[in-house]
């Protein structure tokens, strides 16, 4: 096969900022090159998606010192900020883009009007795009993520370990959650969040101003990123993973949860649907409640805690729905054929 030249955001390895996306990059990197693509990787640093002159410069420079015919999956969080680079490339290059998150603006419809072909990582994403963008039929693909096969996470009977794994930042909810936790404090529970604390410093200072507050200092903890040992750790005590975001084009971390037999409470937004499935029976592995409602999210915190049968019921869902997630190969699988369609084009 020819190589493949894969443009990525410059954080993509940093260790600080994990994120569904780069994750997603790093796995599909790895699975095409098992496959027997030659991947060639361009980390292009940057503000993506919010350039610089700077970074639109390097990045031209990158594009421009590709070999003609070449095969170029990039990044939508890239690609889709700098139309003009794509468009005086797409005659000369074979453009790919992989949309994870939607911007929904004029930038990037000329940019997706410019690839030969689009990778949304989700149903809902590739709907949406499909709904918002005037792009030809059949150019828009889809190749959900896939997840790691994981043992059964330990828990308690008692079901108040928390867990919220998510970049605490205003889109994720966490003040939401808080919310709704100060409503419980006469039962018992713990929460850790964990996710990068660095992307918006002052909603993460208002939000330990409010756990304060609320008395829940010692209930609430924000441990910051973790990866590898450390994330497996968090996932194996904890008995409902929790995310209040506000939107959502997957939720990568539902699935991971899911793989452990961890029932999930989320806010019905995006993609969560979509990742959080059935189980083969058709019950839900979890609960979904309208996002930006505390009451709501509280009350379903709340049967959560007080219903063994209820927790029991979300528990045996969530492991019969382990056995029907797809693995990473499938992912990359449907990648590996919009590049060959690419090519032939």
């Amino acid at each position: 096969m020819p190589t493949l030249h894969v443009v990525l955001p410059g954080d993509i390895d940093d260790p600080a900022e994990p994120s569904g996306g780069n994750g997603y990059d790093r796995r599909i990197c790895a699975g095409l090159a098992a496959v027997g693509w030659a991947v060639r990787e361009h980390a292009v640093p940057g503000s993506w998606p919010r350039p610089g002159d700077a970074d639109r410069a390097a990045l031209a420079a990158v594009l421009a010192g590709l070999p003609d015919d070449a095969p170029v999956l990039l990044d939508g969080l890239v690609a889709s900020t700098v139309p003009e680079l794509l468009t005086a490339q797409s005659a000369r290059l074979r453009l790919v883009v992989l949309v994870h998150l939607p911007l929904e603006d004029e930038a990037e419809e000329r940019a997706l009007a410019a690839a030969r072909a689009v990778v949304a990582t989700s149903d809902w994403t590739g709907r949406r795009l499909c709904q918002r963008y005037a792009l030809p039929a059949g150019r828009v693909h889809v190749a959900a993520p896939g997840v790691e096969p994981a043992p059964p996470a330990t828990g308690s009977p008692a079901g108040t370990a928390l867990l919220c794994v998510a970049t605490v930042a205003p889109h994720k909810g966490h003040d939401v959650l808080v919310e709704a936790l100060a409503t419980l404090t006469d039962r018992r529970w713990t929460l850790t969040c964990v996710g990068p604390l660095t992307r918006d410093p002052g909603f993460v200072d208002r939000l330990r101003g409010r756990v304060d507050a609320y008395g829940l200092g010692g209930r609430v903890r924000l441990v910051g990123p973790l990866t590898g040992d450390g994330l497996a750790a968090a996932y194996d005590a904890a008995d409902l993973l929790v995310l209040a975001t506000r939107g959502e084009t997957y939720g990568m971390v539902v699935t991971e949860a899911l793989a452990r037999g961890i029932p999930v409470l989320a806010s019905e937004v995006g993609g969560m649907p979509d990742a959080l499935g059935w189980a083969p029976d058709g019950t839900r592995p979890g609960v979904l409640v309208p996002p930006d409602d505390p009451a709501a999210l509280g009350g379903a915190l709340r049967r959560w805690l007080d219903e063994p049968a209820l927790r029991e019921g979300l528990r045996r869902a969530a492991h019969d729905r382990r056995g029907t997630l797809p693995g990473w190969p499938v992912t990359t699988i449907r990648i590996d054929q919009v590049l060959k369609e690419a090519m032939a084009a």
